[in-house]
This record gives C-alpha cells, structure tokens and sequence, in this order.
C-alpha cells in the first residue's frame, strides 16, 4: 500500500512537471484562477497533494526533537511556495517520493524471497472428514485434523503421519538434499515436498503455529526492522543539515537574494542520504539470501566486520553434526549385527543426527534392513516402534528406566545412544562428530583477514569431547559442560570487553546468540534458534560464514560512498548556487544527477561480479 502510495505520489509529480512544460512552452494558455497561469496549476497540485503532507510529517517530527536531513527538503518545498518557484519546488517532491518509491521498490525485491516461501505452500489442505475428502483453507485446520498429502505437494502442517509409506524432501529447512523416508508415527513438517507416494498426516500444529509459518516470520521480520546502518544516515545528517542551513542563509545574506537560499536549499535536498544508504543495505540483505544466508537484523551487516572475538557451539558448527557410527556394544556377545539391524529399522525414519550414521553403518556391512512399525519419535521419550515382533527403544542413558541401568557399560567417550528391546538392555552404541575438514584453515583465516583476536569454544558437551574436537581445529580457549545460562554469562562478559561473533545451531545457544554483537544460526537449528540469532545460514558451511563477513564489509564501504560522495558533490552544487551559478530548477536537475549517481552506486552492492569471499579449503 505504501508502495503504491509513494509511486503515485512520484507519478503525480512528474506528470504535473510535463503538462507544465507544454502549457509553458507548446502554447500560451493565458492566466486561470486567481490570476495565476494555467501552466502554473499543475505545479500547484502537485505541491499541494505531495508537499504538504511531507512538510506536516516533517514538522511534526522537528518538534518531537528529530531534526534529520528531511528537514531540508521541508524547507526546499516551503521556501519554493513563498517565492513562488513552484517549479523547483515540485522537483523537490519529484526527488523526495521517486526516491522513497525506488526504496520501496528495493525493499520488495529483497522480499521475493519471502514471495518464494509463500507460493510453495499450498493454499488449501485435504481434509477427512467422515471418511471423504474435503478442501478447505489452511486457516481452517484444527489440531488433530487429519489431511491427505498427494504426490509431488507441499505438506500444509507440522504433523505426525497416521497412514501411508513414502518420503518427502526437506531439504528447505537444512540446504542439504536429504530425502527422509515416512511411516506411520514419523513426524513431517510442513513445506516438505511429498514423493510418490499418498500420505495421511495428522495435525499437531495450526498451520501459524507451523516451522514453515515461522520460517517465513523471521523473513517478514528481516525486511521490517529498520537497521542500525540507516540511523548512521541519520548522524551523517545531523553533521549535513546545518552546513547546508548555513551555507544557504549565507548565500541570502551575501547576494542579497532570496532565490539563491532556495537555489542551495533545492541542491542541498539529501536523497543520497536518505536513499543510497537504505538502497545498500537491501541490496546486501538480497545478495545475502541468493548465498543461502537470510539476514534477520540487517544491523548485522553492520557490526559483524568489528567483531574481534569469535566463540563457537561444537557440535553442528566446526562438526559437521553428522557423527560416524565409530563402536556397537551388544549386550549378548556376537549380537552386533542384529543390534544394528533392529536400530536402523526405526532410523531410517528419524531426523535425528545420529539417524544417518546408523543407516551409513548399515549400508557398508551390507545388513539387511527389516520393516518397522508404529514409529513414534516424541521429545524426550526417544525413538520406538515395533520391529520383527519385538518393542525396540532407542534412548539416552539419563532416559533409561531403574531396572537396566546397572548393566550398561560405563562410558567411553563420544556420543551414544542405548538400545532396549522389549523392556530389557539390548546394547549400546558409541558416535563420535567428525571435525570439518576446512575447520582449522578458517580459525586461521578469522585470525589473519579478519582481524579476529580470540577464538573460543563453547560447549555444553563433556570436557573430553570439547577439548578432542579443540585439538583438531587449532583452538586453545575452551568451556565445556556449560549450560544455556553459563553460555550466556560467558557471552556478555566477552562481549563488554571487545565486539563478539557467537555461531551455534541448538536450542541451547539461543540466549547466548542474542547476547552477541553478532549471533550466527546454522539451518540445522531449531526455530527458537533462528529467532534469536541476527543472520541464519541456511547450510551449514564455513565458506558462508566467509561470504557474510565480506557482504557486510561491502555494504559498508558502498552505503558509506554513495552517501558521503553524494554529499560532496551535494556541497560542491551548493557553492555554485551560493555564487548565483545554479538557479533552482538547474539546482534541482544537477540533484537529480547526483541522486542517479549515489543510487547506481549504492547498487553496486548487490551485484559483486566476482567472489564473495577469500577462503577457500582444498583440502
């Protein structure tokens, strides 16, 4: 609607410019009402319809004690009233909503992201109900709905599938192309893409309340908050303003004439400031998502260069969080193969990190994989279902129930996960997060290109874990066993003694990804995760970490070009109108000649015609 607004109000203003012109110079139209040309009226109009409501907003901003470079073009339009250069004044409001609409332009092209989002949801769900299918709108869904997913459509729900044997493609969520198989009892989430086959899916979210709908909050979030790079527009205008005031009052008090207040005035109008810098940060925020990076506080791109200390979550950030199946523990000697087997049967159906390395093991032994059912896999009660006749749990050891604790093997470090089999121990099987192969040639890289001074690894892991995984990658500061409250304490402190870059991926690291000067989300993240965090990388790679770092270094330089360069130029067009050298309506079009300058320049940002960033691992 702004949009719309603002491109009207542009629109109005140059079509009164052209008919101006022609009544002006095609013939003589004489004088209208009040005395005044007909060529003159639609100048007027303009003004009146586009300037006053900028110079009430204006004004009532000034005595709210925000005083920006707004107020010169306020001024610009008054003073074009009072000598009656209406002209020059409808330039003015030509300049002012072009550039507004240009911004808002700018602003919808970074949301086609959002755009995207949106149309790959289906607009209605198949509902059961008595036994039929029925459409109905996403707003009409309840919990505990029943929906039919057809081949090849996007799941409408978070949900959990009650009939049907397929797999869906979530690789939105991830950036990996990872193809998840589904039975009855495995969870789905909505935007998932189904495969061949026809699945039933019970609601246990409202489609808001969905990790798609979230997703697309964060992107409607991102593109709403004004960032913290725009009020530095505004201190560059605080310095702006009065020079430009002054010059203009001392153009009127040397020439004696007040058409040459109006002339620096008219020149002075700040649109590269105003606009360049907004029109950087978009363009930065749209280059960003084209990387797989969804920038939710622009303010990040900002503040991320000064960052001098960088502290890293473990696991799922210099891991790869896909662990290796490294040790399987049967209870009964010789009984390994049929352990794995009995496991990977109800992995095959989780999300869980721990899932891919299961099945990896089962595939390179050549195990046969039998069919499970009845899979449920619910927070905090671990994965189950019913496999060759048998209940099989696969669970934690603080989960285990008081009659088999005493006959797990103690443990030996690396990840793990128990096995019961109906109701009784079966084994128990040891992961260990394979390191990134890139991970200690970026701790290097931060250290050298980015003037990062401290690396630090955080961690709720044990000691032993952390510090192996410490020792790989080349960090020597690490805390392990800290909770979400000690990870945030640890945060803070850092973060009042130098800038801080926090990267994590679990729920765990959300406080302290807030705390941070600048908090890091990986994809593989929860929700509350990305909600906390300032940028989120939608794959989990080092190598985009990189790219940010130089996207918010480039915008920065480029936002900071267009708008003290197009101050500069502005301050030179002043003086020229301090000497009588620019009339107002030539004052008007060499600020717009600026303005395409600043613009194009501010642009830039959005199209870096080579690499993005400097690191690149070869192993």
């Amino acid at each position: 609607m702004i949009y719309r607004v603002e491109v009207g109000l542009s629109a109005l203003a140059g079509t009164a410019i052209t008919v101006h012109l022609i009544l002006r110079f095609g013939f003589d139209a004489g004088a209208g009402p009040a005395g005044v040309a007909w060529s003159l009226w639609p100048l007027i109009v303009a003004l009146v319809i586009g300037g006053l409501p900028m110079l009430l907003r204006i004004a009532l901003e000034a005595v709210r004690g925000n005083v920006t470079a707004d107020l010169l073009a306020a001024l610009a339009i008054a003073t074009s009233v009072w000598l009656q250069e209406y002209l020059a004044g409808a330039i003015v409001v030509l300049m002012i909503t072009g550039g507004q609409a240009l911004e808002s332009y700018a602003v919808r092209r970074a949301s086609s992201v959002l755009d995207a989002l949106a149309r790959r949801m289906p607009s209605v769900a198949h509902r059961r109900e008595d036994g039929k299918l029925r459409d109905v709108g996403l707003r009409d869904l309840a919990v505990g709905d029943e929906v039919t997913v057809f081949p090849h459509e996007s799941c409408p729900v978070d949900g959990v599938v009650v009939e049907g044997h397929g797999s869906m493609d979530e690789s939105y969520l991830t950036g990996e192309p990872y193809v998840i198989s589904k039975a009855p009892g495995a969870a789905v989430l909505s935007g998932a893409i189904n495969g061949e086959a026809v699945l039933t899916v019970r609601a246990e979210k409202l489609p808001a309340d969905s990790r798609y709908a979230r997703i697309m909050q964060v992107m409607r979030d991102s593109a709403q908050r004004r960032p913290t790079l725009r009020r530095m527009g505004d201190r560059l205008g605080a310095v702006y303003t009065p020079i430009a005031l002054a010059l203009a009052a001392l153009a009127w008090g040397i020439g004696g004439d007040p058409v040459r207040f109006l002339a620096v005035l008219v020149v002075a109008t700040p649109c590269p400031l105003l606009i360049g810098i907004p029109v950087a940060i978009i363009g930065s925020v749209s280059l960003a998502a084209r990387r797989g990076i969804i920038i939710k506080d622009p303010a990040t791109l900002e503040r991320i260069e000064d960052c001098r200390t960088a502290l890293f979550d473990k696991t799922g950030t210099l891991t790869y969080g896909r662990p290796a199946l490294t040790e399987v523990h049967p209870a009964e000697e010789g009984k390994g193969g049929e352990l794995l087997r009995l496991v990977a049967s109800l992995e095959r159906y989780s999300r869980h990190p721990l899932a891919a390395a299961v099945l990896e093991r089962t595939d390179a032994d050549g195990l046969a994989v039998p069919e499970a059912l009845a899979v449920s896999e619910r927070p905090g009660q671990g994965l189950r279902g019913r496999v060759d006749g048998h209940e099989v749990l696969v669970t934690g050891r603080k989960h285990l129930p008081d009659s088999v604790v005493n006959r797990v093997q103690e443990p030996t470090g690396g990840l793990e996960c128990v096995v019961l089999v109906d109701g009784d121990y079966a084994g128990r099987l040891v992961f260990r997060d394979e390191p990134r192969a890139e991970g200690e040639s970026f701790i290097r890289h931060l250290r050298d290109r980015h003037r990062v001074e401290r690396v630090i690894m955080v961690s709720g892991d044990r000691a032993s874990e952390v510090q192996y995984l410490a020792d790989q990658v080349g960090i020597s500061e690490v805390h392990a066993g800290q909770s979400p409250e000690q990870k945030l304490a640890l945060v803070r402190e850092e973060t009042s003694r130098a800038p801080t870059l926090f990267m994590g991926d679990g729920i765990n690291d959300a406080p302290a990804l807030t705390a941070a000067t600048v908090g890091i989300a990986f994809g593989q993240g929860s929700d509350i995760t990305a909600e906390a965090a300032g940028a989120v990388i939608m794959e989990s790679s080092l190598q985009r970490v990189d790219e940010l770092l130089h996207i918010g270094r480039r915008m920065r330089r480029i936002a900071l070009q267009s708008a003290v360069g197009g101050m500069a130029l502005s301050v030179v067009g002043m003086l020229f109108a301090m000497a009588g050298l620019l009339p107002p309506v030539a004052g008007a079009v060499a600020q717009e000649v600026i303005d395409v300058i600043a613009i194009a320049n501010a642009l830039r940002v959005a199209f870096p015609g080579g690499t993005l960033a400097d690191f690149h691992y070869r192993g």
